[in-house]
């Protein structure tokens, strides 16, 4: 299974060279412990000490965070610069600026890398604490005070700033070094991010049967809104009675839906809400997808999505001669880390007016012969992207059990995106996507950006979303050459957004740690990503974020979120 949580190492070396004997000294280094590493810098003979010259060639620094080219957005809290030196036992931090504005200069003693508190209700017999890797453990840790920050992001707004970390031995002889860019976006991220903050304790119950977390621990899954200016993010819904799941607003800002598992876990329930400061869902607002259809046996929404003005929500159906197990694929681990695969095999799109509280299939995306999922509107409202693979059942009779995530007993299945006009409900002929499709992987939960120039997807080799190979890829939205993001980290990248204005995508990984964690990236006109920055303070070092999405709202515009629905189980 996927053990290594480690970031990917990064060398930035900038007007950095080193002689051949050194060099390989370097590269001889990089094989040892952390621990024994200081011992062999001593012991470096005197010939290849002597064949350099000791002030120009300084050993070389790994800045692992942020990575060269970063750029943050205006405003955001301090981060945390990580870096790697078997060498230095201090360090400055400087940093100039291209406006010639005084520089900034910090000095560090060696603080290591830390993890943040913990959630003492989600320690579990099925999951372990947060710890770091080795590599993590060796690493160096500096965060500039919020008035340094501010200088820093003042003055490398206009033109990247140059950051350079120095080590030094014995307190004042220069030994490591390394280079690093950076610069503030003239872009605000401009929203809060809405998102799900869970534990990951998968349970198994009496049958043997394996749920990604008990029914007597739900009430420990939270929503929580992040005004990223700020500190730590504000719980704006807990202790639901039951499991919801995914959400989303309307472009506008002023509608809120989400999936909600409902009476005896049947999945069954949407809620639809105005956005306020203080929102209250009843029964009143609960739409009945297995009640409300013309489809016949329809089944549960998977993947809804408010339509821009907030009128219409598409969503993911059995359709009218299908349930649900015959429809979904769906293994939960024993494994905390990757603890459930989930895709449907089959599915027909269905849109439902709030007008008339009804939902009817999507002529062109309503084709049993194809599984058809993820769909989502373009900005205008009038076309729908969505996932398309051949149907099949989820599994076959004789089928061995996967028991990982990407495990090839996994029932295999690759989706190819598709265009297709919603025209009122009508529909249309299907267009598939040059560039997220037919390409030997699966391309799925795409997301169009507010000006309807790009389509973000997740490709992975098999089903959807949070898998470990799981990368982020750009495409024009009528298709064209699709590009991997810069900003993808080593280990699970989903779960994406854009903010209202386009120029800021938040998604999650598990580069860091098993824990999944928040990240931003820049995304330019011409659809270029910047290295990923992470949102610190998300959660707790052992709850996972997921689903986070943008609400084209104030950063304190949503308080709480009160639940009255008489359907769900008490």
């Amino acid at each position: 299974m996927h053990s290594d949580f480690q970031p990917q190492r990064r060398f930035r070396l900038k007007a950095l060279v080193l002689p051949p004997a050194i060099a390989l000294a370097v590269l001889s280094l990089g094989f040892l412990p952390v621990h024994l590493r200081p011992f062999a810098l001593e012991n470096l003979s005197a010939p290849v000490l002597a064949a350099q010259d000791a002030p120009r060639a300084l050993w070389p620094i790994s800045i692992d965070y942020p990575e060269d080219g970063s750029i943050f957005p205006p405003g955001i809290t301090p981060p945390t610069f990580l870096w790697l030196d078997a060498g230095g036992t201090s360090w400055s931090i400087d940093i100039s600026f291209a406006d010639k504005a005084a520089p900034v200069h910090a000095v560090s003693s060696g603080e290591h890398m830390r993890l943040g508190p913990i959630d003492p209700e989600c320690v579990s017999s099925t999951n372990q604490p947060p710890k770091l890797t080795l590599r993590q453990g060796a690493t160096w840790a500096w965060t500039p005070d919020a008035a340094t920050w501010t200088a820093i992001q003042t003055h490398s707004a206009t033109q990247p700033a140059t950051v350079t970390i120095t080590g030094y031995r014995e307190g004042h002889v220069a030994f490591s070094q390394a280079h690093i860019s950076l610069s503030t976006s003239p872009d605000p991220v401009g929203a809060p991010i809405f998102y799900r903050d869970v534990p990951l304790m998968p349970s198994k119950g009496t049958d043997g049967v394996v749920e990604p977390l008990a029914p007597s621990a739900i009430h420990l899954i939270h929503w929580r809104l992040r005004d990223i200016q700020k500190p730590e993010s504000h719980t704006v819904l807990r202790d639901m009675p039951s499991c919801a799941n995914c959400h989303s607003f309307s472009a506008d800002g002023k509608t809120f839906g989400m999936d909600i598992d409902g009476p005896a876990n049947d999945k069954g329930l949407y809620a639809v809400v105005p956005v306020q400061k203080h929102m209250s869902i009843q029964s009143k607002d609960m739409v009945h997808w297995n009640t409300d259809g013309r489809a016949g046996q329809t089944r549960v929404g998977f993947m809804s999505q408010v339509s821009p003005d907030g009128r219409y929500v598409v969503s993911t159906f059995a359709g009218p001669t299908y349930k649900l197990l015959s429809s979904y694929y769906v293994t939960n681990f024993s494994d905390y880390r990757f603890l459930q695969v989930f895709y449907p095999t089959r599915g027909i799109l269905e849109w439902y007016s709030r007008a008339t509280g009804l939902r009817q299939p999507l002529p062109g995306a309503d084709d049993p012969k194809f599984a058809q999922t993820d769909g989502v509107w373009s900005p205008d409202g009038k076309y729908l992207v969505f996932a398309r693979a051949e149907a099949r059942p989820p599994r076959v009779q004789g089928q061995p059990p996967a028991l990982h995530a990407n495990d090839p007993n996994e029932t295999q299945i690759q989706y190819d995106l598709y265009r297709i006009p919603f025209n009122d409900g009508k529909g249309g002929t299907p267009e598939r996507i040059v560039g997220a499709s037919q390409n030997g992987m699966s391309n799925n939960f795409p997301k169009v950006s507010p000006d309807g120039r790009w389509i973000v997807f997740v490709q992975c080799h098999n089903g959807q979303l949070m898998r470990p190979d799981s990368l982020l890829y750009i495409v024009p939205f009528n298709g064209g050459v699709a590009r991997r993001l810069r900003a993808n980290t080593s280990l699970m990248n989903s779960w994406h957004s854009f903010s209202p204005n386009g120029r800021w995508l938040v998604f999650s990984s598990k580069s860091r740690s098993p824990y999944t964690q928040m990240y931003l990236t820049h995304i330019d006109a011409d659809g270029n990503s910047s290295p990923a920055i992470l949102i610190d303070n998300a959660t707790a070092a052992n709850r996972a974020v997921n689903i986070p999405e943008f609400a084209n709202t104030a950063g304190d515009g949503i308080e709480n979120i009160e639940v009255h629905v008489a359907d769900l189980p008490k």
